[in-house]
């Protein structure tokens, strides 16, 4: 599974992925995260590593405010796709 690329049959295709960014500022540092939707979990670890990292301030409250802007985000794509599937269910009706 590399570069967006997922097998099917015995084909192969390019899965679409909407880029996403974070960004936080504090005080004189501006922290941007760039990530592909659905490699949030990836983005929780840069977030673990970026606490670690005592060259900046960035700290857990700041892990915390980020992953649960990451949490509003998920929960509003995923309440998308159920009104969207909803919305095609009563037209077809």
């Amino acid at each position: 599974m590399a570069n967006g690329l997922y097998p099917e049959s015995k084909s192969l295709i390019m899965m679409e992925r909407t880029k996403r960014q974070l960004v936080l500022n504090k005080g004189t540092e501006k922290f941007i995260f760039r990530y592909d939707s659905g490699c949030e979990d990836e983005l929780l670890d840069a977030l673990i590593e970026q606490v670690k990292d005592h060259r900046t301030d960035f700290d857990w409250f700041d892990a915390a405010v980020l992953s649960f802007k990451i949490t509003q985000s998920l929960i509003g794509q995923a309440d998308e796709l159920l009104h969207k599937d909803t919305d095609a269910r009563v037209q077809t009706n």
